[in-house]
């Protein structure tokens, strides 16, 4: 008897732990004993993180793209087999429903400071939430808006999902992108001035330090001048972009005002005519899923970077 209770005991000993994840999101420390399983996320740019590392299988919904219309055909294909739980952002009820176990949003990305979805919520239902880095700015401190922001949250979900060596691969050949990108922008140049214009007739939305923006628009040899503006997207005055006389001015495309409709507002008023960027005409667009965080950043630098220096 004594033999097979030490067999047992032995084969017990035998089997491995289970290994437990930890990645910091924001300001906390959230620990996965598995990888999630029913994976929700919201907006159109966090749901091509999950698809671009294979998660679409772990995933049971997204939400928050059919409200902002920033759905396009390549997105509308990676999405095609999972439903749109809440065409803006879902409440908590939602994800509940969904037998959801984890949240990937951000602040103002699907959650509000202080609103009904929230980590702390979320958390007696047995959902984790992974917050977009880009978005921590909300509820902390963090550096200006840099490629790392993107870079930081793909190999963090490639811990959390345990495909640590997609992300790896997929953050090293951004890199090796970003440095081609950068062999073509002009040396000794000074850097070219632009303005985020988002939306807004009466005051514009606009992209500020920490915003993705900023960071795409330095990796395209030029300086966003609400650079001193120690937001992420908010509003300022048509005063101030007139005073920083922007040279281009980057149109974020979503919504029901088309960019067109964009362009002809600040070329057609005549407060901003004598703006650079109005005189000369120097105008890029950039689609919402580009501007924000996500793989399609590089080709929105890639962009910039002929509209800024191309001939």
């Amino acid at each position: 008897m004594k033999k097979i209770a030490l067999g047992l005991a032995l084969t017990f000993l035998s089997v491995p732990a289970i290994a437990q994840t930890t990645v910091e999101s924001c300001n906390r420390t959230v620990t996965f004993d598995t990888p999630p399983k029913a994976a929700v996320s919201n907006d159109v740019n966090l749901t091509e993180m999950m698809l671009v590392l294979g998660l679409r299988d772990r995933m049971v919904g997204y939400t928050g793209i059919s409200g902002w219309k920033t759905l396009d055909a390549e997105m509308r294909e990676g999405v095609a087999e999972l439903p749109e739980l809440a065409s803006k952002y879902p409440s908590k009820e939602v994800l509940i429903g969904a037998d959801a176990d984890f949240f990937f949003a951000g602040w103002n990305y699907g959650m509000k400071v202080g609103g009904e979805v929230t980590p702390e919520t979320l958390e007696p239902f047995g959902i984790k939430v992974y917050e977009l880095t880009e978005s921590c700015i909300h509820i902390g401190d963090k550096p200006k808006a840099s490629l790392q922001d993107l870079y930081n949250d793909l190999l963090n979900l490639g811990k959390i999902f345990g495909v640590e060596d997609t992300a790896h691969d997929l953050v090293a050949a951004y890199k090796l992108e970003l440095d081609r990108i950068a062999a073509t922008v002009p040396a000794g140049e000074e850097p070219l001035r632009v303005f985020v214009y988002d939306s807004g007739e009466d005051k514009p939305f606009t992209a500020g330090r920490y915003a993705m923006p900023t960071a795409l628009i330095e990796a395209a040899g030029g300086v966003n001048v609400m650079d001193d503006f120690e937001k992420s997207w908010a509003t300022v005055d048509w005063e101030t972009v007139v005073e920083n006389d922007p040279d281009m001015v980057v149109i974020v495309n979503y919504g029901e005002v088309t960019a067109d409709q964009k362009r002809d507002f600040m070329k057609h008023n005549p407060a901003l005519a004598n703006i650079a960027a109005v005189k000369n005409d120097r105008f890029v667009v950039l689609d919402y899923v580009e501007a924000t965080p996500g793989p399609r950043n590089l080709k929105a630098i890639g962009k910039l970077t002929e509209a800024f220096w191309g001939e």
